[in-house]
């Protein structure tokens, strides 16, 4: 029996058993709660740990793209899904797709086998003393999200209504101008300028647009939210409703012209290094191929890389630029950690991959040793420092994409030979810093 203190992990979901795997297998004891089979959310079903709720796909294999390059380096820091992904995957194409049900009995076993991890189901309504991992996913339950909003000051949205985020590099520069209305202040906004031909256009793609079925629990707590209108719903009040909300045009002057535009859609930077913006009002519950249809139709989008597009839906997720370290610690607490899709990291193998540092991270800081800050070059130090970047004010959760990582020195205009160039940087700063670490 180990002599360390004991950690409790909350959360019986893809980031709670790599977060208690990796304090385990540093020779932490681990109390892992997971309310299931006593309660289950609207959204599980399954008795095991790790359930694949949505999708069973977790997503490209490919190095050269985002998802495989992310799961190449979970590989690399020790991960326990991925390893049982591969031995229970079915054929999809290029992506790893797995059995739902062998995948999550395999996790299960493998997690309640560990001589050094207590299973306990129960629900837990508080969170507990340091040191813990909180990954308690999407759907938290009422009294966890209480106490985590105690503890964070009201800073935990539970609905997601978020606008599509494309690369600034895929921008038509020749069409789109930097400026703030009425020169106030720095031109921080993009803007996409429009005729009328081209708004109405525009409005009629948009509201004949497919939109996508939203679930009970959905259509429940969005009648809580209804002020996060969707700009489909917004554009059907009326033909110029849009030109009198989020794309009006005043204050605004399109230099090709000289003139004020007719309408004005405004994209607003994503990140601190300015390589993601979003289109400022765009929340949408439209499908996303109509989201990539409708949307490239605005000038200045024509060509424009979709890195996320827009949701609404209900998630609980904390405002992490404000209350998180980039080693996913609290910052009035460093020894209490947050992992998974309540940092705002969206998707099975991001929420997977923030359990592994918070897990390794709660453990090295137990051992006295610095936290893992991992390279931005590598899409796991990318991700955790989107998610705690100070500089972002209305933060979005995000995926993993290559438009978060730091641009190439070169410029390669072959997609499949930039991803491939992003991949083998990655790989390789990855490698070295934790040779330096380790050595």
């Amino acid at each position: 029996m180990s002599s360390k203190q004991r950690v409790s992990v909350i959360g019986g979901g893809l980031a709670g058993c790599e977060a208690a795997w990796q304090l385990a297998e540093a020779g932490f004891p681990v109390t892992l709660y997971e309310m299931k089979p006593v309660k289950f959310t609207p959204a599980h079903h399954y008795k095991g740990l790790s359930e694949l709720v949505c999708s069973n796909s977790l997503k490209a294999d490919r190095l050269a793209s985002a998802a495989g390059l992310l799961k190449a380096e979970m590989e690399r820091m020790g991960s326990l899904l991925i390893p049982c992904a591969r031995k229970v995957s079915v054929p999809a194409g290029g992506a790893l797709a797995v059995d739902r049900e062998l995948f999550s009995d395999m996790v299960t076993e493998k997690i309640a086998s560990h001589p050094l991890i207590t299973i306990c189901t129960e629900e837990v309504e508080e969170i507990p003393d340091s040191p813990a991992v909180v990954a308690s996913g999407p759907l938290t339950a009422a009294g966890l999200a209480e106490s985590i909003e105690k503890k964070c000051g009201s800073r935990l949205s539970f609905f997601d209504a978020a606008a599509p985020i494309v690369t600034y590099e895929s921008l038509d520069k020749d069409i789109v101008f930097l400026a703030s209305r009425y020169d106030r202040g720095d031109a921080d906004y993009i803007n996409c300028p429009m005729n009328r031909e081209e708004y109405l256009a525009f409005y009629e793609a948009l509201v004949g647009a497919e939109r996508a079925p939203l679930s009970e629990f959905d259509k429940e707590i969005f009648r809580v939210y209804e002020g996060c209108m969707p700009i489909e719903v917004l554009a059907s009040r009326g033909e110029d409703t849009m030109r009198f909300g989020p794309l009006k045009p005043v204050g605004l002057t399109d230099p090709r012209t000289g003139r004020r535009p007719y309408a004005v859609v405004q994209l607003r930077r994503e990140n601190s290094s300015g390589t993601l913006y979003n289109l400022v009002g765009f929340q949408t519950n439209l499908r996303f191929p109509e989201q990539k249809r409708v949307f490239s139709m605005i000038p200045g989008l024509a060509d424009a890389e979709f890195m996320r597009y827009g949701v609404m839906h209900r998630n609980s997720f904390l405002d992490s630029p404000k209350l998180l370290n980039s080693d996913y610690s609290l910052k009035e607490d460093p020894l209490l950690f947050f992992a998974g899709q309540i940092t705002g990291v969206e998707g099975y193998i991001e929420s997977a991959a923030s359990g592994i540092l918070a897990g390794k991270n709660l453990a090295r800081k137990l051992s006295g040793n610095e936290p893992l800050v991992l390279p931005r070059e590598t899409m796991m130090g990318a991700l955790a420092a989107y998610i705690s970047d100070e500089t972002v004010k209305e933060f979005q959760p995000m995926g993993c994409n290559m438009g978060i990582l730091p641009e190439l020195p070169e410029r390669i205009r072959d997609k499949k030979a930039k991803y491939q160039a992003y991949a083998d940087r990655a790989l390789a700063a990855l490698e070295k810093y934790l040779s330096e670490k380790e050595g």
